[in-house]
């Protein structure tokens, strides 16, 4: 049987290549920095969710090392069996503390706390309503859950507002929206969201992993941004950007639910606990968060100066305030080369193209952290220019 399955993947694959969407992984050979080593040369690294520059500080490794003396490397076991250790219940507290919610519940992964959600809470009745442009791990978890499901068009209050009214005769309403949306680096507009929920009596539930740590006055991300921390019902998010950029996720939020998800969440019941040495490092990223303000002020001081650069050089920029900067280049095969050229150059940039985002809307999405210097987003933007010159990009005309 393989034979004819075989040839068919084989086909499947040959034609990812021949248009250029093939994506193949680059090994880095160091820890993960603002400069890294790819095939024995150090390169700047733009294209990381180490938004904080955390993933080789040497107070997260010293924590790291004493978790593991403290906790050893796994629990071997899942939480309600012999799988809760002191480290898990202090990381849910001082992450509750954080966020300013009731409760918090860990998962090996944001996508375990998204896969997880939406069927233990939701059944046939009830009704969903998720944003187009929603991380992957909520359309899949979506997708598990047997409620009604209607989608609104990104950010489109107007539309949202048209589905919340078709959705009234379901018993309970939940609106399901990233807080930052990962390939275009824009905020969801959760005041209205909000409102729009209170209107009609809905639940609201944030993906937070691209704010969490770097959004907000003090980086708790989107709700603190827009000053509606206690009118968000649900808010998931990730240990494996801006607290460390290891692993594990979390679901915060009201007690009762989170209570719930510890009787019925199937990813959470039915896997391992988080790696005791990661939760010792996600409780000292809060701790570094906490004592150095100056991680924030970094952060948004480098994404100001590189996205006026790029606009500068003439590229095409999605506008926003977020790390996330995408440069768009539209086709898929000339995305690929510039990253190329570019790694070619010293800068490590990655091409995003179909389906990890729409046909025709390819781009590179840049990253930047509070550990660049002004040195490495200088020469990023050197780079970049080079790089536009030789592959003969026109200069952006809107």
């Amino acid at each position: 049987m393989y034979g004819k399955f075989q040839e068919y993947l084989s086909e499947q694959l040959a034609k990812v290549k021949e248009e250029g969407l093939h994506k193949h992984e680059r090994v880095i050979e160091s820890p993960q920095s603002n400069r890294i080593t790819v095939s024995g040369r150090e390169v700047l690294n733009l294209c990381a969710n180490n938004y904080l520059g955390l993933a080789d500080h040497p107070l997260m490794v010293e924590a790291a090392h004493e978790g593991l003396e403290k906790w050893g490397l796994g629990t071997a076991s899942v939480r309600f069996i012999c799988g809760t250790q002191g480290v898990h219940t202090d990381l849910e507290k001082a992450l509750s503390t954080f966020l300013g919610t009731q409760e918090t519940i860990l998962y090996s992964s944001c996508f375990d706390a998204n896969g997880g959600l939406f069927e233990t809470l939701l059944g046939p009745e009830d009704a969903i309503l998720s944003d187009a442009l929603n991380h992957a791990s909520i359309i899949d978890g979506i997708r598990l859950c047997k409620a009604k499901r209607f989608r609104y068009q990104n950010n489109d209050m107007e539309d949202l507002e048209s589905q919340l009214q078709q959705a009234e005769g379901c018993r309970y309403r939940m609106i399901a929206t990233d807080g930052v949306f990962s390939m275009d680096g824009s905020l969801a507009k959760l005041p209205e969201i909000c409102h729009l929920a209170e209107k009609y009596n809905a639940l609201v539930m944030v993906d937070d992993s691209h704010a969490v740590g770097l959004i907000g006055k003090t980086g708790r991300g989107t709700p603190e941004h827009f000053g509606v921390t206690d009118r968000i019902d649900i808010l998931t998010g990730t240990l494996g950007k801006a607290l460390g950029g290891a692993s594990g996720g979390y679901t915060s939020g009201r007690k009762e639910i989170v209570d719930w998800l510890r009787q019925r969440s199937r990813p959470y019941l039915f896997s391992n606990s988080l790696a005791p040495p990661i939760a010792a490092t996600a409780i000292q990223a809060l701790q570094i968060l906490k004592d150095d303000p100056g991680l924030l002020r970094s952060i948004q001081e480098n994404t100001r100066f590189f996205r006026e650069g790029i606009t500068k050089i003439g590229l095409k920029v999605l506008p926003g305030e977020h790390p996330i900067i995408p440069i768009m280049i539209g086709d898929a095969t000339l995305a690929a080369k510039m990253a190329d050229a570019l790694l070619e150059k010293g800068l490590y940039v990655i091409g995003f193209s179909y389906p990890v985002v729409p046909q025709g809307l390819a781009r590179i999405r840049t990253q930047i952290s509070a550990s660049h210097t002004r040195e490495d987003l200088e020469f990023a933007l050197e780079q970049f220019a080079a790089v536009k010159a030789e592959l003969n990009i026109p200069d952006d005309q809107g």
